[in-house]
């Protein structure tokens, strides 16, 4: 039985990004908030444009107005009006002045711009009542962004700063890493769907519910295969559709040491090569994970270019990544956070923020374990007086326990041989959800 970090550093060495030149599609700005970015941006353009105001007031030329004070202003005639979006046709002389507004073109021969509210204005004479510092409020071009340069680099998720980013250099298409296809299914004779009437000995299938949602929050796109029968031929063929068509396969239940549990042994006859079969830990210690390797024939080169012509390529998978979590609810959500999270996002290509997230926090509650496995007790993270502290969820930890999951957005972890933590006390916390 593997530890946790073992268990976890195997999982993540294995899984390999998307392709950047075969798994690449094009998609409208509008449609790709929580993408990947594919392809590097450059942009041809400056930020800004050009020499412009950052306030509303007066172009002047700082040689005339470095000595203005309330008690002796400076006047100056105002020559021109210049509002955003409008290309001034003047040229500022030694005591000239324009009016001129936020975002608009600075004309040539003023450096500095002086607040409205240092002036006085009197028809078409300004007083400029307090000295500005030189070059204040003039944002230069090229000062946020040189053209040519990296504006964006490849493997980042977007949002919308960088959506913006992305409008603002006049990008309406762009090169994204598809989303990573996710096989799911669940595994039990006993299993029916939440719309068939519960007969004895009957539970509903609430996993591949719960793991449907966790891959589309992890950035994938989810294939549902449904419930399948504990019959070695039919889970056989099941798993086979599942990794010829999907790079991540998720099943629940089927791995343990059950007489009606095949599912390693039907790996093993596929070619899988498995590496973990269990875990040090509580809940989620049957836990397979297994690799197949497969053949992709696709060779065709994306063009690099970006806000270019670009190409869609959908690629069926080089290997599978295939992750048997147990059958209980609690563990199958907590091998989800703990372990296939982190293989989504990195196999999305994005290239930071996919490693699980930790945190040291004081517990609000005792918190328990046998000590024997590493122990994972969810709960709920609150800011208490600027201060993140951890809510244990009331009731019952038992891995068949469903109900009490509801809201949590964080997992207490208590080591080996550590079997308490007092109220107070730090403990470390999984983050698992938004805070």
């Amino acid at each position: 039985m593997l530890s946790v970090n073992d268990a976890e550093a195997i999982i993540l060495n294995l899984v390999q990004p998307l392709n950047a030149q075969r798994d690449i599609e094009v998609v409208d700005l509008l449609t790709a908030d929580n993408r990947i970015l594919a392809t590097p941006v450059t942009s041809s353009l400056d930020f800004p444009h050009w020499d412009n105001s950052a306030m509303d007031g007066y172009a002047v030329r700082y040689e005339d107005v470095q000595h203005a004070s309330a008690e002796q202003p400076v006047i100056l005639e105002i020559i021109e009006e210049i509002p955003a979006g409008y290309q001034p046709k003047s040229t500022i002389q030694p005591g000239q002045a324009a009016r001129i507004f936020t975002g608009a073109v600075i004309p040539t021969g003023a450096d500095t711009i002086v607040i409205q509210e240092r002036t006085r204005r009197e028809e078409n004479r300004i007083f400029i009542l307090a000295a500005p510092q030189p070059q204040e409020f003039v944002r230069h071009k090229a000062s946020f962004y040189q053209a040519g340069t990296p504006l964006l680099s490849a493997g980042i998720r977007l949002n919308a700063a960088e959506i913006a980013v992305l409008a603002a250099a006049q990008c309406p298409q762009l090169n994204v890493y598809r989303r990573p296809r996710v096989a799911i299914f669940s595994t039990g004779d006993e299993l029916v769907t939440p719309d068939q009437p519960l007969q004895p000995g009957q539970i509903v299938d609430s996993n591949q519910y719960a793991l449907a949602a966790l891959v589309k929050e992890s950035g994938a796109e989810p294939l549902l295969l449904g419930i399948i029968k504990d019959e070695p031929d039919t889970l056989q063929e099941a798993i086979a559709y599942a990794i010829a068509n999907a790079d991540i396969v998720i099943s629940s239940g089927g791995v343990s040491v059950g007489d009606y549990d095949y599912v390693d042994q039907i790996l093993e006859s596929l070619g899988a090569k498995i590496h973990i079969r269990a875990v040090g830990m509580k809940p989620g210690k049957p836990l397979t994970f297994a690799t197949f390797s497969t053949q992709n024939s696709s060779t065709d080169a994306i063009n690099p270019g970006f806000c270019t012509n670009a190409i869609n390529r959908v690629s069926t998978p080089d290997s599978s990544l295939y992750f048997g979590l147990p059958g209980n609810p609690a563990a199958v959500l907590v091998t989800f956070w703990r372990f296939v999270q982190p293989a989504i996002k990195k196999l999305s290509g994005v290239t930071e923020g996919w490693k699980p997230i930790f945190m040291k926090v004081r517990s609000r509650d005792e918190l328990r374990s046998d000590g024997k496995r590493e122990t994972y007790l969810w709960g709920k993270l609150h800011l208490i007086d600027g201060v993140y502290k951890f809510h244990k969820a009331g009731g019952s930890h038992s891995s068949g326990n469903l109900i009490n999951l509801a809201k949590t957005n964080a997992l207490a972890v208590l080591p080996i041989g550590q079997t308490l933590i007092s109220p107070e006390e730090k403990v470390q916390v999984l983050h698992i959800g938004n805070l």
